[in-house]
């Protein structure tokens, strides 16, 4: 079967994009005898609670109890393609669509119902999936109804869904759907799928990314017991076998069988800020308001600079990427943790030269990452080694070291920010430039595949380097890199490398992590050199009612006008804020940091306040928040790839440490409900405030400032010595 290469143009979907769903009623709802209600749609659950708010969405519009929701696994065969489940988006756009199919269905029911019982239609009303008027007439319901009504229609999109206040279940911690399954032990993880006749496979993956097989002895392994295959495609290794145990044998003997040809290809790893500042890159305007003064500056304008940076970070997901497939003739099903099956489903399609709907692929849960990780890469190594054995399904399965140093990274950045500040403190010129691999290597992408595999088969291209979404979609490199604040003159650029060394794509907030690190570190340098408070600088600069809200609202949480007593009861203790809104149009959020920084730097409490819109779900909104928050904290304090000219090196929990939980800080969350104004995510709101927050504290507690990332203890020993 031949396999297509990559080409180096073209445009793939964006990340957190969602290409127009099929409005088919019947692709989105439908309704059983027993009255039960089955919902598809496009977004998956990747542990954020989606599937538990969208389910509370729909059974507002219609009218019934949230047990009667069953909420369907999205899959291509049947589901509607919402695109990526990604960029704080699901809420917005499928909560939106969802509630408007729905709206529209329980007007259809409704007019069934009144056309069968008689119903009198301007006092007819609907309860708990129960339709009857006021004057008591006779009754039905949903499952009654539900052969009179025919689903099986284009939506027209003229009902209206309802209003904030006639929502019931939306609004309310309704407990997780997800969650019985897991806390009690049962299946529920790709890595329990269990398919009849299921095989096991593994992959054997070059020794580093620029690696090429030299020479391999398949025959030694082919005759190990329990081996059913052996593939050997170009560099791709793989090993199919009877069971998970012999599987991880026959892989073992298949690299030690293997021999390799290697080349130093990776930059100095202590010296990313300018290996990233030297490379070509393609440069984009991403602002420029107001007018910039070109003349000498005098010393009551002064000019303050700073440059920061980040390294690569991995997503470090607790379980390993897996997935499973199966091969019937010409017809391929797939079973994935994918973020985006209907992408992953037509990339498969394009390597292997198939019909796009020969490919089916069902979302099944994993390990969540909010991000571009492995499952993608492991669903095609699925594929391939299915391949070799027709008609038997492949459960295939990384290593924790493939996991750590095969899935795409999150790029390192680099920021150079300088200010002109007028006489009375305030900033007159803002000049922001930022530089990154690119942050979108997801199927599709380029017009490649964009399957790791792909770059190992024999005659295959190397994979285009990563791009960028486009602006509309939320872009990569300056996602939030236009700071809410006003200035009277702001200019800010991205410098996307077009090389990439270490394979790059979407992690958790992309670029606007870093972006917040930076303005917010740099907003308080700032307000150092010219003696204000931090909190009161910030609120100078500002005015958007919703931001100053969310400000004053973190730091009354944390106490800030009590800082300086705590400070002096404390010794090394300090408060640090950080302040965003995500994607400049999703959510608001304000972190106060207190550290503890004497010997070591301690992370002790996390205050935040987040502003989301309507609320769907309050206690999955504070999920997202403090999970958000804890994995920006280990981002800032903890983690960074490590690799030598040839190799990642971090392979494990040893070389690539993440936060414990004996480390976890104290969160508080208080939320601004907004009933009145559209829901936004939350799943990516806190990551740049949280960093941000964090470095202002360790520079409060030890009046030092770090500006490199992660805030380990040797670089502040380092900063104090400079």
């Amino acid at each position: 079967m031949p396999v297509r290469g990559a080409t180096a143009h073209g445009q793939g979907r964006d990340e957190g994009v969602s290409g127009r769903p099929a409005y088919r009623l019947s692709r989105w709802v439908n309704v059983a005898p027993d009255g039960t209600v089955t919902i598809r749609t496009g977004k998956v659950e990747l542990g954020q609670g989606i599937v538990t708010a969208l389910a509370q969405l729909a059974a507002d519009e219609l009218d019934i109890d949230l047990a009667d929701i069953r909420m369907q696994p999205a899959s291509t065969a049947e589901s509607p393609d919402e695109g990526v489940t990604a960029g704080s988006m699901s809420i917005a756009q499928s909560g939106a669509a969802l509630r408007s199919i729905c709206a529209e269905v329980r007007a259809l029911f409704l007019a069934a119902a009144v056309e069968a019982v008689g119903l009198d239609p301007a006092t007819a009303t609907i309860r708990a999936g129960v339709f009857s008027d006021a004057r008591g007439r006779a009754s039905t319901t949903y499952g009654r109804l539900a052969d009179a009504v025919d689903l099986d229609r284009e939506a027209e999109g003229t009902v209206r869904p309802k209003t904030p206040v006639e929502l019931r279940i939306a609004g309310t911690s309704a407990p997780r759907l997800d969650l019985p399954r897991k806390v009690t032990g049962r299946p529920a993880f790709i890595h329990d799928l269990l398919l009849p006749g299921q095989l096991y496979g593994r992959v054997v993956r070059p020794p580093s990314p620029a690696a090429t097989l030299a020479e391999v002895d398949v025959a030694s392994v082919r005759t190990l017991a329990g081996v059913v295959a052996v593939v050997h495609d170009g560099s791709f290794l793989g090993v199919v076998a009877e069971s998970e145990e012999r599987a991880e044998r026959a892989a073992s003997a298949l690299r030690a069988a293997s021999r390799w040809h290697e080349d130093d290809t990776l930059p100095d790893e202590d010296d990313l800020p300018r290996y990233l500042r030297t490379v070509p890159v393609e440069i984009v305007t991403v602002a420029e308001t107001g007018s910039f003064s070109e003349s000498d500056r005098s010393s009551d304008e002064p000019v303050a600079t700073a440059s920061y940076s980040r390294p690569f970070l991995a997503h470090a997901s607790m379980a390993p990427s897996c997935a499973a497939a199966v091969w019937a003739g010409e017809k391929l099903t797939v079973w994935s943790h994918s973020q985006g099956i209907h992408a992953l489903g037509r990339a498969i399609a394009q390597a292997l030269d198939l019909a796009a709907d020969a490919v089916v692929v069902h979302h099944v849960q994993g390990a969540g990452c909010y991000g571009h990780n492995a499952a993608d890469d492991a669903a095609f190594d699925a594929v391939l080694l299915a391949r070799a054995v027709p008609g038997r399904p492949v459960h295939v399965r990384w290593s924790r070291a493939d996991e750590l140093t095969w899935s795409p990274f999150g790029s390192a950045m680099a920021v150079d920010v300088a200010a002109r500040l007028s006489p009375d403190g305030q900033v007159a010129e803002w000049s922001y430039d930022v530089w990154s691999q690119g942050h979108l290597a997801r199927p599709g992408y380029a017009g490649s595949p964009g399957l790791l595999a792909m770059a190992h088969l024999e005659g295959a291209l190397p994979l285009p380097v990563p791009i960028d979404p486009s602006p509309e979609h939320g872009v990569g490199i300056a996602r939030g890199a236009v700071p809410i604040y006003s200035f009277a003159a702001c200019r800010i650029h991205s410098h996307r490398a077009l090389s990439a060394p270490l394979r790059t794509s979407a992690l958790r907030s992309l670029g606007a992590f870093m972006n917040a690190f930076a303005i917010e570190s740099f907003m308080d340098e700032l307000a150092l050199r010219v003696e204000r408070d931090p909190l009161e600088f910030r609120l100078a600069h500002l005015n958007d009612a919703r931001a100053q809200a969310v400000l004053k609202a973190a730091t009354e949480l944390a106490g800030w006008n009590g800082r300086a007593a705590r400070a002096r009861e404390h010794d090394g203790l300090g408060l640090g804020i950080g302040f965003a809104r995500y994607k400049g149009t999703g959510a608001y959020c304000a972190v106060v940091a207190e550290v503890e920084a004497v010997s070591a730097v301690v992370l002790r409490r996390l205050y935040i306040a987040v502003d989301v819109g309507q609320i769907v779900n309050p206690d999955g909104v504070r999920n997202q928040i403090e999970g958000g928050a804890v994995q920006a904290a280990s981002w800032t304090l903890k983690e960074r790839v490590r690799f030598d000219r040839r190799r990642v090196t971090s392979s494990g929990w040893d070389t690539y440490p993440i936060l414990r939980f004996s480390e976890t800080p104290e969160v508080a969350v208080t939320l601004l409900s907004r009933p009145d104004e559209p829901s936004v995510g939350a799943g990516e709101a806190a990551q740049g405030p949280t960093a941000a927050a964090i470095a202002n504290a360790v520079a409060d507690a030890i009046g030092v400032r770090v500006r490199d990332l992660p805030l380990t203890t040797e670089r502040v020993i380092a900063a104090m010595d400079s």
